[in-house]
């Protein structure tokens, strides 16, 4: 039986080639980029875990979290009701109702998150951009996505902290300039920044996205990991980011 759908005129639905899923986007706006890849290849989860992913958007990393890793059960939780909404119907088409989900809440609102209970991984692909960092609109969309206007980098992890069970994970995927503050931050929340990954357009150039990942109540101890580089000198993917995609290539 094939699949429908119900898109409205500024929607498509995209293949994200792993294990049939598909995600529904806007067409213009708001739409996954590498980021998102990046961090669900990053993240560490087993089956019997219970994932929450906060900033989740349209929904991307519970997606591909679920296709990679098929954990017990991943959540997202976004502030803008129509993105939601969107991810729902992403739930529909894919057939995964009572395993991805999605909820509207804002992760200020410390009785809902409490309402949600605990997880052994918590994932974030937070709106990178200060709020000051030039002129917007503050009720845009595409802004809301990019720019701290409804939670900033503090309000993520101080969430987060909430969020985990004891020992649980956090992952998030940032720009370098901010790692001094995410360090800070998690430690001030007690979780500790236990992995760094930095992302290379090529080996010349430098990084332009980290990958974090932190524990609660962890002890100290860092691991650096080798940079991972998006291009080969002559503009082709490298090996490794294929492998990430899946994609086969002679």
């Amino acid at each position: 039986m094939s699949k429908t759908v119900n898109l409205l005129e500024d929607e498509s639905i995209d293949d994200l080639q792993l294990k049939g899923l598909h995600l529904i986007q806007k067409t213009k706006g708001f739409r996954f980029g590498v980021d998102a890849v990046l961090l669900s290849d990053f993240a560490n989860i087993k089956k019997k875990y219970r994932v929450i992913d906060i900033c989740s958007g349209t929904g991307i990393i519970p997606f591909l979290i679920y296709g990679k890793y098929e954990p017990k059960e991943v959540l997202g939780l976004e502030i803008q009701d129509d993105m939601v909404e969107m991810a729902n119907r992403s739930v529909e088409y894919n057939e995964l109702k009572g395993k991805v989900s999605f909820c509207t809440g804002d992760l200020k609102d410390h009785k809902l998150l409490d309402k949600l209970g605990k997880f052994d991984v918590l994932t974030v692909n937070p709106p990178y951009k200060l709020n000051n960092a030039g002129i917007v609109n503050e009720s845009d969309k595409l802004a809301i996505a990019r720019h701290e206007i409804k939670c900033n980098l503090e309000d993520v992890i101080k969430a987060s902290r909430r969020l985990l069970k004891d020992n649980g994970r956090m992952f998030i995927v940032h720009r370098p300039e901010r790692l001094i503050d995410i360090f800070e931050l998690m430690r001030k929340y007690k979780i500790e920044p236990k992995r760094v990954k930095m992302i290379q357009p090529k080996a010349n150039k430098a990084p332009n996205i980290v990958l974090v990942e932190g524990q609660r109540d962890g002890g100290a101890y860092l691991k650096w990991e080798a940079p991972l580089f998006v291009y080969n000198n002559d503009g082709s993917y490298t090996k490794e980011l294929n492998e990430i995609y899946g994609r086969e290539v002679e």
